[in-house]
């Protein structure tokens, strides 16, 4: 398919879709068809990926905060039926990210299902990505210690963070419906290594969870933009990740987290992302 797209419009598209904007809001502001827009974002977030990949290599991350963050794609999980529940493409997504505590840079993430077979190549892919030993704080989700002794062995401090939950506003107004539960007790427990119990926390990577919902569109919630296809949804999630990694300023950094963790010495306009890949 010809791409004859002007860089200028593309650069405006997708900088408008790294900052949370609808397909068709963006198709109003630049008088780009949606369906140009759509193929557009896939294509810069499959290239956003393959540029992390070969970025993200001999990191000397020392606190890596990891978390998973709910999504569907099609309709959610209590929807869909027994046959569509059993692929990856129609139900619940979950993303798993890894955040490094002090130069807030994502290495590595994870599109899949919530399960063990996900968590652990999550796991060998952020093991893969490490110079050094390092310090993992996880949730109490029960598939992350097998992962991480798959995908680390002993050469790492592992801790995890158990938050136990008030179930006294899970009645069925709405105003407990639609607000976050009241946490009544958290546990920090060492699971393998010598971890600075001090630093056992998933408190910047939920942070991030916030940004990225409201960064990418199809996170949002209670809003009719959720993806369709899979494909579709990783991209994007993709995009938004090297947009953040890349080209966003961090605010109590005062630079991008690729520059506070050595993998690059400037920080990438837009228009650069975009020419880095390939458009």
């Amino acid at each position: 398919m010809a791409n004859n797209l002007e860089t200028e419009k593309k650069v405006l598209a997708v900088s408008m879709l790294a900052e949370g904007n609808s397909i068709r809001s963006i198709e109003r502001v630049t008088d780009i068809h949606r369906d140009t827009i759509m193929r557009l974002g896939v294509r810069i977030g499959q290239a956003s990926k393959r540029i992390m990949d070969a970025k993200m290599r001999n990191l000397t991350c020392r606190h890596i905060e990891v978390d998973e963050i709910w999504g569907f794609i099609g309709k959610k999980e209590k929807r869909a039926t027994r046959k569509e529940s059993m692929i990856i493409g129609v139900g619940d997504v979950w993303t798993f990210i890894a955040l490094d505590a002090d130069t807030k840079i994502i290495p590595s993430f994870v599109v899949g299902r919530r399960d063990a077979y996900h968590t652990k190549a999550f796991m060998d892919d952020l093991a893969s990505r490490m110079a050094n030993r390092i310090q993992v704080t996880t949730d109490a989700l029960a598939a992350y210690p097998d992962a991480i002794e798959r995908g680390f062995g002993s050469e790492i401090d592992y801790g995890q963070i158990v938050k136990t939950y008030s179930l006294t506003n899970l009645n069925k107004d709405a105003a407990s419906r639609y607000s976050p539960v009241e946490v009544v007790k958290v546990e920090r427990t060492i699971v393998s290594g010598m971890p600075d119990v001090s630093r056992i926390t998933t408190s910047h990577v939920e942070s991030q969870n916030l940004t990225l919902r409201m960064h990418c569109r199809r996170l949002t919630r209670l809003t009719n933009a959720f993806s369709k296809k899979f494909d579709n949804f990783q991209a994007a999630v993709a995009l938004n990740f090297a947009y953040y990694n890349f080209c966003k300023i961090h605010g109590s950094l005062r630079m991008t987290p690729s520059m506070a963790a050595g993998v690059e010495k400037s920080q990438w306009t837009v228009a650069e992302l975009v020419e880095r890949c390939g458009e």
